[in-house]
Order: structure tokens, then C-alpha cells, then sequence
């Protein structure tokens, strides 16, 4: 009799769990395997990309400023540059133990010469600067900017760089008081993440704002010195002029006169000097009369005028007898 087909019972299938589980042993057996072959480096921290140390683009020789503010600043340096005579062989430590960082804040009028001092201290002190634009720092994702703030300081730090915060009031502003909503708890928050940042950092800080006002009076306390930044006095505009005119430049202008606008600043000047030489340019002149850098200083004040809110900005010129006969058509007798 022929034999039939033999029939096996129909095999179970296999607990899905335990094919997952089959799954991720042959998956580690083989990650395994890859790795023996080839051993996996050890990865390094991700580098801090958003802003980077640069060398200083001025030094002191490149700026007129008050003799008053000079010495501010320099006083600043010289404590810096003497942290161990000062608080460990002089002792001063034991009484200021957080004045040994050396914090400053460059304050006033705009085009007055703080970010070109900030260089200059870098310069002096041999060392890059760490230009921190806020808006580069800034993120819209809530404690983003907080933790791009931290690695911004932990980058300064491997790469021995000053921290140059400009236009600084942006960060260092009011906290906020009576917090209604999510970006009112953002703000407090970097401010807070900022203020222990500064605490733990132990190397030079600048801050420079137009606006001194906003700064929250935590930072406040927290910088060792605050330097006002005047507008020059005619002696050092007379030099600002004398810096700003080429040597090459062919003018008969006269910087003493020029000196006796008052209530500019070394921005001012040198964008009036540019003026001057465009209008020449396009009168086709082969000279850069005296007239055109008064026009265009007077311009210039008459701008900062109308922008002045209160309207209070005054420029004053000292002028000759003839100059106002010739004006008013001649003095009553």
C-alpha cells in the first residue's frame, strides 16, 4: 500500500515579543562587531559657532578722548593688570573678595568712542575681544538664549578672550516685575542666568550702552567701574578734526574754526568730513572748500535737533563783530 504525503502539525508562530527581542540582540551583535572593527573616537564638545574672538581693530593711539575718561579707564587696567600685588601680596582680597574682576561699564552720548575703546583695552591688554551682538545671542525658543549666553562665556574662557557686550542695556535691562505670560518668565530668566554668568567669571567684562538708565541695578552693583564718555571739548574736537582730515585730502579748511561747534561728537566729525569731500566730488572741485565742512556739520547738528525729543540740543559758534553786522545789516548805534 503506497504511502501518503507525511503532515506535520502546523507550527506556532513565534511570540512577537520575543522577535523583537531576537531583533535587538542581532542588532547588538552587529553594532558590536562594527565597533571592534572599528572603535568609535571619543566625540568632542560642539564648538560655540554663533560669534567668535577677534584681534582688536584699534588701540588707544587711535582715539581722542577727555583726559578724565583716559585715566578712568586706565585706572581700570592697572587693576587688572595688578589682581595679585593688589589682593593677595597687598591683602586687599580679604576685605573686597568679589572686587578682583575687573568689570567695566563705558557709558554716554553715541559716537563718543566706547566701542573703540573696548578694542583699545583688548589691545592694551595683548588679547582678542568677544563681540557679543544680542541678537545673535537671542533665540525664540524659550531658555535657548540663556544657554547660548552660557556657552558663549565658556567659549571666552577656553580661548582667553574679553567679553565686549555692546550696545549692552539690551540684556542688562529692568527685570520685569509683574510677569503675565511666557516671554515676561523668558526674560527674567536669561537676566538671571546672566547675573550668575558675570558672578563666576573671572576675567574682564566690558559693557558699553547709550542708555545707562535701562540697566537693572543687580548689574549694576555687579561692575566694578562705571566710565562717562562726554562729548569732546574743543580742544580734543580740533584734534578729531586734525585726525580725520587726510593729510592727502586737498582742503583749506580751518580745524580751529571747526572746533567751535560744540555738542558733536568724533562720529559726527568724521561723517561731516566725508560730506564735505563727496560734495566736492560731485562739484567737480578740485578743492574741499572750508564752507562745505561747516554745511555739513550744521546739518548734522540740525538732525541730532529735530531727533532730540525735548528739542533742548543747542550748537553755539563763536562768531566775529563784522559776522553779526553782516547779518543784521548793520549794529543799531
Amino acid at each position: 500500500m503506497p504511502l501518503g504525503k507525511r503532515i506535520f502539525p502546523p507550527k506556532e508562530p513565534e511570540n512577537p515579543q520575543n522577535q523583537s527581542q531576537h531583533f535587538v540582540e542581532n542588532a547588538e551583535n552587529a553594532a558590536n562587531a562594527e565597533n571592534a572593527e572599528n572603535p568609535k573616537q571619543e566625540e568632542k564638545p560642539p564648538q560655540f559657532t554663533l560669534l567668535q574672538a577677534e584681534p582688536p581693530k584699534h588701540t588707544f593711539d587711535d582715539i581722542i578722548l577727555n583726559k578724565e575718561t583716559l585715566d578712568n579707564i586706565q585706572d581700570v587696567l592697572a587693576l587688572y593688570e595688578n589682581r595679585e600685588l593688589l589682593f593677595n601680596t597687598w591683602g586687599l582680597g580679604e576685605r573686597y573678595k568679589d572686587q578682583n574682576k575687573a568689570g567695566v561699564n563705558l557709558y554716554g552720548h553715541s559716537g563718543t568712542g566706547k566701542t573703540m575703546a573696548a578694542h583699545a583695552i583688548a589691545s592694551q591688554l595683548n588679547r582678542q575681544i568677544l563681540t557679543v551682538d544680542y541678537s545673535q545671542i537671542e533665540s525664540k525658543y524659550v531658555g535657548e538664549t540663556s544657554k547660548n549666553l552660557a556657552a558663549m562665556f565658556q567659549h571666552a574662557k577656553q580661548s582667553q578672550a574679553i567679553i565686549f557686550f555692546d550696545e549692552s542695556d539690551a540684556l542688562l535691562s529692568r527685570r520685569v516685575t509683574n510677569m503675565s505670560n511666557s516671554t515676561d518668565v523668558s526674560v527674567n530668566q536669561t537676566r538671571s542666568v546672566l547675573l550668575m554668568l558675570i558672578n563666576d567669571f573671572d576675567d574682564m567684562i566690558i559693557f558699553a550702552t547709550n542708555f545707562i538708565s535701562n540697566y537693572d541695578p543687580a548689574f549694576m552693583r555687579r561692575i566694578l567701574a562705571h566710565i562717562k564718555f562726554d562729548l569732546p571739548n574743543e580742544e580734543n574736537r580740533q584734534k578729531l578734526w586734525e585726525l580725520y582730515v587726510p593729510k592727502a585730502l586737498p582742503t583749506d579748511i580751518n580745524t580751529a574754526k571747526m572746533a567751535k561747534y560744540d555738542n558733536v561728537s568724533g562720529s559726527d566729525i568724521s561723517n561731516a568730513v566725508l560730506k564735505a569731500s563727496l560734495r566736492a566730488v560731485r562739484s567737480h572741485d578740485t578743492l574741499v572748500f572750508h564752507e562745505y565742512f561747516e554745511d555739513a556739520i550744521e546739518r548734522i547738528i540740525e538732525s541730532k535737533t529735530d531727533n532730540d525729543d525735548l528739542g533742548t540740543l543747542v550748537s553755539k559758534r563763536t562768531v566775529s563783530k563784522e559776522y553779526v553786522e553782516q547779518q543784521l545789516g548793520g549794529l543799531p548805534k
